[in-house]
């Protein structure tokens, strides 16, 4: 049996994504700062399938469809952050814009995350179009640095 290439890249990134994912999940748990709601397509449109029929539920999965992956809920319940995770292997800053023109076109605002190798980028979408693409480091007050390193480790176990 013949496997197609494009299909094997296509499903190793789909597999990056989904450890990008647990790991943004797993490592603002642990801050206690947050409650973490997965929000994303994935996760809305299994219960919406059974409407499949109704005009205005197609409407409505058109637009989850483009859905940030995460809400992030401050526990002194003071901030509300729609949230884009996305693995690149190498920060691309021009991928990285459009990735945000796209997200903005029906989730303003909402930030992004972005997990690589060789760390992890968070910042709201306008911040990285108003910087022309350029996403910051996550920063310390978001989630400190031993949590970061040690869910760089684990990132990693999965690059090779």
């Amino acid at each position: 049996m013949v496997r197609n290439m494009s299909s094997i890249n296509f499903s190793k990134q789909l597999i990056k994504g989904k450890i990008a994912e647990l790991i943004f999940e797993q490592m603002f748990r642990e801050t206690k700062k947050f409650t973490i709601l997965p929000f994303g397509y994935e996760k809305t449109i299994p219960e919406l399938a059974q409407y499949n029929k109704n005009v205005m539920v197609r409407k409505v999965e058109k637009n989850i469809r483009k859905a940030p992956d995460y809400v992030l809920l401050s526990h002194d319940k003071k901030q509300v952050y729609l949230v884009e995770v996305k693995y690149q292997s190498v920060l691309e800053v021009n991928k990285t814009k459009k990735i945000v023109q796209e997200i903005l076109k029906l989730w303003d605002p909402s930030w992004l995350f972005i997990a690589t190798p060789g760390g992890f980028y968070f910042s709201a979408c306008n911040a990285i179009i108003n910087k022309n693409g350029r996403i910051d480091p996550l920063p310390d007050k978001w989630v400190n640095k031993a949590i970061q390193e040690e869910y760089l480790k684990l990132l990693n176990m999965f690059e090779r």
